[in-house]
């Protein structure tokens, strides 16, 4: 899944974008824009309300600030790292794109349902209702592009979305329903989808063509964020609640390490670097953004950013087109 988003492996559209990490603070209604080479912030902008992540456009060429509260996205051009004028849209807590690239899919978390919407111009072509599925908010796609897979934060939940006739497929009650599903993200060979648990502090192994649990593995309390390695050898998982980072082996489906910050430390949302050495990540409790070497897990840097900084998105990343969320690219 991840065969065309090594380390280096940077599309001819994105090969001229400065390298910068663009830091969505959701308490300030701000974006700090930090380079990846000084670290230092090089650039501060407003928002609308309640920015939430920071995501790539399908086709590389612009990046947009979810603006939850405030009902738009803003626009950020990724070669000059400057924001556009905001475009108009209801409750994108998040956001993603199909894998064909023909829709635009706006998580509304607070009115529970999927927008679809043209990927160019963002207007309005379907929408899916999701009354169960309280608290909709993470997604990845299966490896063939047909379904979506989504977490339900409040319903201790998954839903399966089959794409071509935007209906649920199927639910997958996690455990006894009383966790708090966060992040989802597919194995390279794409037949396990793990899924982080906030609340029970590890990770669901799910057959997403079975669509049934196959395993739990303990990493950290507030387990939130997964990011795959550049070698795609290795699954970094965010502990929020712990002030960790662990490290999960594909082959094995263990964990093989744990980074743990200087505390007190909220790792949140994030992504790696675009040739695989760091691992950048929000504090969301700390006013902070954390640069992690992934070869040692040993703290290179700790900025302060605006307050509640959440889904931060490090660019450019490798890969031939995007998913969403904070770069998903394939």
């Amino acid at each position: 899944m991840y065969a065309y988003a090594a380390a280096g492996d940077l599309s001819p559209v994105v090969r001229g974008d400065p390298a910068l990490v663009y830091v969505p603070n959701s308490a300030s209604n701000t974006v700090d824009v930090i380079s990846q080479r000084t670290f230092k912030i090089v650039r501060h902008f407003s928002t609308g309300e309640l920015p939430q992540h920071v995501t790539p456009s399908y086709d590389l060429k612009t990046l947009y600030v979810d603006n939850d509260v405030g009902n738009s996205l803003t626009p950020i051009d990724p070669r000059t790292g400057r924001p556009r004028a905001p475009i108009p849209v209801e409750d994108p807590y998040n956001l993603y794109f199909t894998p064909d690239g023909r829709y635009a899919i706006v998580v509304s978390e607070r009115l529970r349902k999927l927008a679809f919407r043209d990927p160019s111009t963002m207007r309005p072509k379907a929408s899916l209702s999701l009354p169960t599925c309280p608290g909709v908010d993470h997604m990845d796609f299966s490896a063939d592009g047909r379904y979506a897979y989504a977490s339900c934060e409040f319903g201790g939940r998954m839903i399966e979305v089959d794409l071509r006739d935007r209906r649920v497929r199927r639910t997958l009650v996690l455990g006894n329903g009383v966790g708090s599903p966060q992040d989802v993200k597919l194995s390279p060979d794409g037949k396990v989808l793990y899924v982080a648990d906030q609340a029970g502090g590890g990770v669901w192994e799910l057959d997403p063509g079975r669509f049934r649990v196959i395993g739990f593995m303990h990493t950290g309390a507030g387990a939130h964020g997964l990011y795959p390695s550049r070698d795609a050898r290795s699954l970094y998982v965010s502990n929020r609640s712990a002030g960790s980072i662990s490290v999960i082996s594909f082959a094995s489906r263990r964990v093989v390490a744990t980074w743990k910050l200087p505390q007190p430390a909220s790792p949140d949302m994030g992504g790696v670097s675009a040739d695989g050495r760091t691992l950048w990540l929000s504090g969301r409790h700390d006013a902070v953004v954390y640069a992690i070497d992934t070869a040692s897990g040993r703290l290179r840097a700790k900025l302060p950013v605006g307050q509640g900084p959440h889904g931060l998105c490090v660019w450019p990343q490798p890969g031939r087109y995007s998913l969403g969320h904070t770069g998903i690219l394939r």
